[in-house]
């Protein structure tokens, strides 16, 4: 009897000891939140044809400045699947609230006394989302290398005022359009799990972004007896986007 018990205690110690946990198995929902900055290119493109006939030298299209960026954060939400043991695909969609603004004015002389016209063009990005697919590879098991792409949108926002300085009283006119737009977007990541927190995922993702275009027009505040007016005018932008987050999710 004694000889038993002795042995039980002898391998009691073997028999408490916690099991080693095994890979990091990536299957499986999360969420998380993310921030990062955003560049890209959003110029407005403003055109007048009736300016050929104004005094000689006024252009018929100006461009605004083409570089918009600004500080972007929202958060993620998706699903992955692991398979082969070093393979994972997955769903992911997210939203972003984006600060990205590009202004600049333009001034345009046509003479010595400084007559001509002058004013503004800008452009925006308010907010976007994504919708995209992730194929990736286990560079360790805790440790994805993977690619993303798929469906983007979002809202964008183009202004822009004009004034000549040829008549009297001098015309000023404005124009200001927004949308939601649908484009894609495309890029890459690294993904891996924050040690000692085994349901927690840290990421560092790069996304370029094409969010389509905007167009419209109006018609200017000259008079028919300052110079045959009103005319027509166009303005249009075409809006893309560099972004690079990094972002925290929970499994």
């Amino acid at each position: 009897m004694g000889a038993a018990v002795g042995a039980l205690v002898a391998i009691d110690p073997a028999m408490a000891q916690t099991p080693a946990p095994g890979p990091w198995n990536w299957t499986g929902f999360y969420g998380g939140l993310n921030v990062g900055w955003s560049w890209g290119n959003g110029a407005v493109t403003y055109n007048e044809p009736a300016f050929a006939a104004l005094p000689a030298g006024l252009p018929t299209s100006i461009s605004g400045p083409k570089f918009l960026d600004g500080a972007i954060g929202g958060v993620q939400i998706g699903y992955n699947w692991q398979f082969n043991t070093n393979w994972v695909a997955g769903l992911e969609a997210d939203f972003q609230w984006a600060s990205e603004v590009a202004n600049g004015s333009f001034s345009f002389a046509t003479d010595a006394e400084g007559h001509g016209i002058q004013g503004s063009l800008g452009s925006q990005i308010l907010w976007f989302g994504t919708v995209r697919g992730r194929v990736g590879w286990l560079y360790t098991p805790d440790i994805l290398v993977y690619a993303t792409g798929g469906l983007a949108y979002g809202k964008v926002d183009v202004s822009g005022a004009v004034t000549t300085n040829f008549f009297f009283p001098n015309p000023t006119w404005n124009f200001n359009q927004s949308a939601i737009n649908t484009g894609w977007t495309v890029g890459g990541g690294v993904e891996g799990v924050v040690q000692n927190m085994p349901r927690v995922t840290w990421k560092v993702e790069y996304l370029y972004v094409d969010l389509g275009s905007i167009s419209g027009g109006g018609l200017d505040t000259i008079t028919l007896l300052q110079a045959g007016g009103p005319h027509p005018y166009t303005f249009s932008a075409h809006f893309t986007d560099n972004i690079l987050r990094v972002g925290l999710s929970w499994h």
